[in-house]
């Protein structure tokens, strides 16, 4: 596929394209063998409170791309306003997985966002869920390899509850993989979780994949993974997400837990 076949087959449209309101909330991860914030994933609302699914369930084949793009945009505008002073704290995005596009074609509006606010695109994150049934598991091989190219890091969210699983991860990496919140629950009673999360994080780290915890609640789960060998973390134990604002670490639950 060329760029321009690319661009036209995915309606590459004007991010502003997308007509319905929305904006964005910001949740930090945290990285505990650090004690710091590693970064922020950027996570779409309603402008009236309205919820991520609410505004995903207006979503539709007409204005997915253009959906795509607003995301994008609005996160990186967000991050440039708050974020202008740091220079290390990734921001992580959504991307829709059977989205058709061409990455080269698509980022274009990315990328002059990026240099409009003075965010280096390099802090950017892109990950995307396996909960979805691929339509083209190969095209999705396809972008996670181009944007690593391009510099931009990669992750694979709600690891452990899709359709795809291991089968997935060996097909193609990431540079990080999410274990998703049902395998983190109450995994400090529970033997079979605790197993099958230090079997995932052996094979990671043969394969060079960092691994975050995402969905995390409580100070006993945040222990026993790390016990585990997780570093990066996110879920209510440490900041809800907060709409159009970037949580500060002083303001974040007991980070010292990781010490």
């Amino acid at each position: 596929m060329t760029e321009k076949s690319g661009c036209a087959g995915c309606r590459n449209t004007d991010p502003g394209a997308f007509e319905i309101p929305f904006t964005m909330a910001f949740q930090p991860i945290v990285d505990l063998s650090k004690n710091l914030i590693w970064g922020y994933e950027a996570l779409v609302r309603g402008v009236d409170g309205e919820s991520a699914c609410q505004v995903l369930s207006q979503v539709n084949d007409q204005n997915r791309y253009a959906f795509d793009q607003a995301c994008r945009v609005k996160a990186i505008e967000l991050a440039g306003e708050n974020l202008s002073l740091d220079t290390s704290t990734r921001l992580s995005i959504n991307f829709m997985p059977n989205a058709v596009y061409e990455p080269k074609a698509c980022i274009r509006a990315t990328l002059a966002a990026a240099d409009r606010v003075g965010f280096d695109p390099k802090r950017l994150m892109f990950e995307f869920t396996e909960n979805e049934q691929m339509s083209d598991v190969s095209h999705v091989s396809h972008i996670v390899d181009e944007y690593r190219k391009m510099g931009f890091y990669t992750a694979l969210d709600d690891f452990g509850a899709g359709y795809a699983g291991l089968s997935l991860l060996a097909k193609f990496q990431t540079d990080l993989i999410k274990i998703d919140m049902e395998l983190v629950r109450d995994i400090e009673n529970s033997q079979s979780r605790r197993a099958i999360v230090r079997g995932i994080v052996g094979m990671c780290n043969e394969l060079g994949i960092a691994v975050l915890a995402e969905g995390v609640e409580t100070k006993d789960e945040v222990l026993t993974l790390r016990s585990a060998g997780i570093d990066l973390f996110q879920g209510y134990y440490f900041a809800r997400p907060f709409v159009e604002r970037f949580v500060a670490a002083s303001d974040i639950n007991t980070l010292q837990v990781g010490k």
